[in-house]
This record gives structure tokens, sequence and C-alpha cells, in this order.
């Protein structure tokens, strides 16, 4: 007999176990599931209200499917926690996203029912596909299962997919978690489109018999299925037109309750049965659900800091600055108060990139393209070819996703495109998927293109002006996230004149750091800690990586010893533009020692910002230690290693 005094969840070691459970207890488990994922986020923080909203649909997709052979593709993956938990993770989710934890995504290298690591929106069908044709070629796989959002069906790599998948044929499980919440709410056709498929079940005199006999149909052959569709249409009066998905080629179920175990065990009990080809189950879920705070809140509790369970009152870092992204958007809204002609171009991240700020004083131009960023980029373009001036702001790590349109639809062209480039280098507990590493080196290689980088917040103000007087090409500009360094705020952005740079501090002539971007700080304190050592050194900030302050490169170049770049980007970014220049120029020939800082050739897993800067060596000491390897120096009273711990 089992002790009713166990949770049900404790005896759930992996997911085979979940096979052996009736229903009842799939429910209970669930029920469980729920409050252990609230409980685990508000330790750690993480994303709570996706996570809370598949806690049902998890344990289904466990309980039916033979994972991990079959393989479950979670898109995005930052709603995986209750899948983390039940395939043996559970007493690791206090690490969660924590420095040498597991990760807030799915990660293939941490578990094998990982199957596809995933932090980027959309791959998911892809990806399933591709497991689908691994399988009918032979190799040792299941069933494929993907589950992708309404907000990543939106972005055009997801219809790719189902365009080829419908093509193929093949015997494959898509299940469409429709929330109609991603991390702002959903624009788009597609949106509306899937709001009036859920809505079939609520409204008319036939909704709701409409909307079960569809999905029941879809279990049965296709002869019955077109005999009942005739019927239906007979019976109703009401004409049977395909889904969008049909007519790609997918049997379309639904839309079903994501939140009622036996109807979802149901559903994908018979699909898994009958299924001959793709499918595509529209199932309905609440993000947020079960937690009262979470349902309640604006963004449904998408990304939580730690917070007490009881009040869902977020715990929140004081901070003697704002942020970046808080003086971006305030800019930005100064300078369209200004100048009519500038408008604003977000991918469903208005709040995350700061564009809400000047959506909320104009809203007719502001754009929300949702997860497009191709799209966004392109839509940019034209807008700037007519005259308007467009900013568009996406951060680092997504701004890749649209580089193709960067080099034909905006660099080729010559046309002012403001690229406003958010969590620019590290960026902390999202991890390796989100890190801002390589947008230096993709944009510098463009013919045409400008490329800045804030060392502070005041920076930032003025690189905004820059950007909006600037009518000769695309221009970028990229700041980190979290707080600004607390310098006073410039009342109005001035603009800087393209590719000069400024000195910050003179030393004796040893040895000069010149630095791009916000680890500035980190320079001046390196600085302070060695001229007690007795070095004084020169510093100077780039501000532009492209194009190059030639003249303040030579400067430094003839009258110093040694001179290092200081980057929060990859090997091949600012340092490697620096060292080409300068052999074009023939800097290379005066005997001047040289040395780039930049980040590791890897990638480094979620931390602190501050323990990944520390372990890509560039924090201070870590600059500090380079300036004495540089100079052959042995220093007498800092002790680095003391220093770091």
């Amino acid at each position: 007999m089992t002790d009713t005094k166990t949770p049900t969840l404790d005896r759930v070691a992996g997911p085979a176990d979940l096979r052996s459970m009736s229903d009842l207890e799939l429910r209970t488990v669930a029920d469980e599931l729920r409050a252990e994922v609230v409980e685990a986020v508000s330790q750690t923080g993480g994303h709570l209200g996706s996570s809370l909203g598949v806690v049902e649909l998890s344990v289904a997709i466990h309980a039916v499917f033979d994972t991990p052979r079959d393989k479950l593709v979670w898109d995005v993956g930052h709603q995986c926690y209750p899948h983390k938990i039940l395939t043996g993770r559970r007493k690791q989710m206090p690490t969660l996203r924590q420095g040498g934890g597991i990760s807030g995504f799915t990660k293939r290298s941490e578990s094998e029912y990982d199957p596809f690591g995933a932090a980027h929106s959309s791959t998911s069908i892809s990806a399933a596909l591709g497991f689908t044709v691994s399988r009918d070629m032979g190799q040792p796989t299941g069933d494929a299962v993907a589950v992708i959002g309404d907000g990543s069906i939106s972005a055009g790599m997801a219809y790719e997919a189902l365009n080829n998948a419908g093509h193929e044929g093949r015997r494959m499980f898509v299940i469409l978690n429709d929330n109609e919440m991603s991390i702002a709410p959903p624009v788009g056709a597609m949106s509306s489109y899937l709001s009036s498929l859920s809505e079939l079940s609520r409204v008319g005199p036939f909704g709701g018999l409409v909307a079960i006999a569809e999905g029941m149909e879809q279990l049965a052959p296709k002869p019955v299925r077109d005999g009942a569709r005739r019927a239906r249409e007979l019976v109703t009066g009401l004409e049977s037109r395909g889904t969008f998905f049909e007519e790609l080629g997918f049997d379309y179920i639904g839309p079903i309750d994501g939140h009622d175990m036996e109807q979802l065990l149901s559903v994908l009990r018979g699909a898994k049965a009958r299924a001959t080809g793709p499918v595509l189950i529209h199932c309905c879920t609440v993000k947020g659900k079960g937690y009262a705070p979470a349902e309640g809140s604006a963004d449904k509790y998408h990304g939580v800091s730690k917070f007490n369970v009881g009040t869902g009152v977020q715990a929140k870092a004081k901070a003697n600055a704002p942020s970046y992204t808080a003086v971006f958007g305030d800019a930005l809204t100064s300078l369209a108060e200004e100048d009519p002609s500038v408008v604003a171009v977000t991918a469903a991240m208005p709040s995350g990139t700061g564009v809400d700020r000047m959506a909320k004083r104009f809203p007719n131009r502001v754009f929300d393209v949702g997860i497009a960023e191709q799209h966004g980029v392109t839509f940019a373009a034209a807008m700037a070819a007519t005259g308007l001036k467009p900013f568009c702001a996406i951060y680092s790590t997504f701004l890749q996703r649209g580089y193709d349109q960067i080099v034909h639809d905006v660099a080729l062209q010559g046309l002012p495109v403001r690229f406003a480039i958010d969590r620019a280098g590290l960026v902390g507990a999202d991890g390796a998927t989100h890190a801002g590493s390589f947008d230096i080196g993709y944009l510098g290689a463009l013919p045409g293109m400008v490329v800045m980088a804030a060392a502070d917040e005041a920076e930032l103000v003025h690189m905004v002006a820059t950007a909006g007087a600037h009518n000769d090409g695309p221009i970028a500009f990229r700041y980190p996230r979290g707080n600004g360094t607390g310098v006073p705020l410039p009342e109005t952005g001035r603009v800087l004149e393209i590719g000069k740079g400024r000195m910050i501090r003179e030393g004796d002539g040893e040895i000069a750091i010149l630095s791009l971007g916000t680890l500035l700080s980190d320079c001046e304190a390196a600085a302070r800690m060695l001229e007690a050592e007795g070095i004084n050194v020169t510093i100077a900030d780039a501000r532009f990586a492209k194009p190059l302050d030639m003249e303040l490169i030579a400067n430094l170049v003839q009258n110093h010893k040694a001179l290092i770049t200081v980057e929060q980007g990859a090997m091949g970014g600012f340092g490697a533009m620096v060292l080409q220049s300068m052999a074009a120029e023939g800097l290379l020939d005066l005997g001047c020692k040289l040395r780039t800082m930049c980040l590791p050739d890897r990638f480094i897993d979620q931390a602190s910002p501050t323990e990944m800067y520390r372990e890509a060596g560039l924090d201070t000491l870590g600059i500090v230690e380079e300036v004495t390897r540089v100079l052959g120096r042995d220093l007498k009273v800092v002790n680095l290693n003391a220093n770091r711990t």
C-alpha cells in the first residue's frame, strides 16, 4: 500500500516512474510539481511564469511518450523547470542559473533528456523534424515532440519548419503552447488567428460541439474525418474550413485545455497511437498558472528575481544609478520629442530594451514586430530609406538572428539604421546563450558601419544623440545589462565626432590602456592599484571600434613602451581591428609591445556578471595582472589571489 503521507512527486526519480502511475496520481504529481517550482524559483530567481504554464503538459508528455528515446524539444527552453525536476535534476534546482549549477534552459551536456539545447526562440520544429528524419533513416531514436509557444511561432524560422515538415509528411508532433503571452503581449496576425481558434470552444450555439468534434475527428482515419466533417456541416450549418496548419499538411487537434490532465492524457495517447504524419496539438494554457501573484502581474512573472512565496514580492538589488536600458529609453524619448522623424523598432522586447518609455509618449512611433528580428531589421531599413530615423533596439544575442538583413538590406545599401544594442558583453544568469559577445566583430566587418561602445551612462546619452544625427549610413552603439556607474547624466546628449576617442588619464610613458566600453571603470581601478606600486598608466577611451581613432592610437604607440586594448567582446573584435589597422599604417614597426584583452575563445556558463568577467580575466585584477606581465614586474604589495577572494 502506498504511504499517503509521502508526496507523490517523491516517487518520481525519472519519467519512467510517471508511466506506471494512474491518471489521478499524475494529477497529484502536477499539483506538487507546481508548488515545488514556485519554491525553487523563489530561492534562485528565473523564468517562473512560463514554467508554471506547462506543469501539466510536462507531466503528460513524459507520462505518454518514451523519453529520452522519444525526443522532447522545448522551444526557447525557459519553460523547462518542471521538465528538469521530472528528469533527475530535482536536487540540483537550488543551483538553477547559478555559477557551477544547472542552466535555466535546456542543455545537451546536462542531461540525456535535453536532446537539443535552446534559449533563442523558434528552433524546436526544425530540430524535431531533424530527429524525425534521423529516425526514419534508421538512427536509434523514437518520436519527436516539439513544444513551441504562441510567441515563438510568429518567427519566420517556425514557418519554414512547418512548411518543410508538412511537405515531408513524416510522423512527428508539434504542441502549440498558446498562453496569449510571451514576454510582452503577443503581436501580429498569427496571434489573432490563434485567439480565434481558441475561442471556438466558447462562442456560438455549436461552438463547444464543433471544437470537440474537430478534435476527435483528427484521431480518426482520413476517410472518416472527411465524412464526419461533411456530416457536421449539414447538422450545424457551419462551413468547416481547414486550419492554417492543416493547409500546411498537419493534422490539427484542438484547442484543448492545457491544465486539464484528463484531456491532455487522452489527446496525447490518442495522437501517439494513431498518427501517421505530422500532428499539431493546439494547447491553451495560462502563463503563471496556479500562483496568484504571477497570474495577476502584467508580465505574468516572466523573469523574476528571488521572491517571497507568500507575498510574491521580489527582492530588488539596491542601485545607486539607473540601468543602461532606462537611460537609453529616456534619451531616445527626449530625442523623439525634438525630432518627429525618430521611430523605434523592437522584436518582442519593448520593456527589455526600454522603448516602452518612448511608446508611452509616442505610441504610433514605436513598433513591436514580435519575435522577428530579421523582419525588424529590414522593416527599419525601408523606413530609413524614406528619411525616417529608425532606432532598432535589439539585444546583442538576438541581433545575430538578423545578420543577413544587416549585411544585405542595411549596410550594402548604406541606409542609416541606428542599432541600439542592449545586453552587450556577459549577461549573468542567462549564461552563454544570451551573451553579447560577438557584435563588435560581426558589425565591425561591414563596410560603412559605425560601431560605438558606451563607457558609462553619460556616454550612452551622447551616443544616442550621435546616432540620431548620423545620416551617412548605419550606426550602432552597445551597452551592457545592469546599472550604470553613477556618473551625472547630461540634460541633453552631445553629438560626438565620428571616430574620435578621448584621453582619460596621462601616465609616464611606460604603458597605456586603450579601453572600449564599460570596462573603462575597471581600467581606472587597476590604474589606481598600479599607481601604488609606482606604475603610472595612461588610459584612453576609444569610444569607437569603427572607425578607429588612428591619431589617438598612433600617439599611444609612439609615446609608450606597451599598449593593451581592453574590450567586452570576443576574439576578432576591437583588439583585432586595432592590430590590423596598426599593421596597415606601419605602427607595428615602432617597437611598442602590444597585447589585447578580450573574452576567451570559449563559451562561459552562467554565473553573476562579476564572476563571469573574473573567469574571463576581464576584471580589475585581470587587468593588473596583464599590465605586470607585459612590464615583467613583480608586485610587492598587491596580492592578486588574496584580492580575488
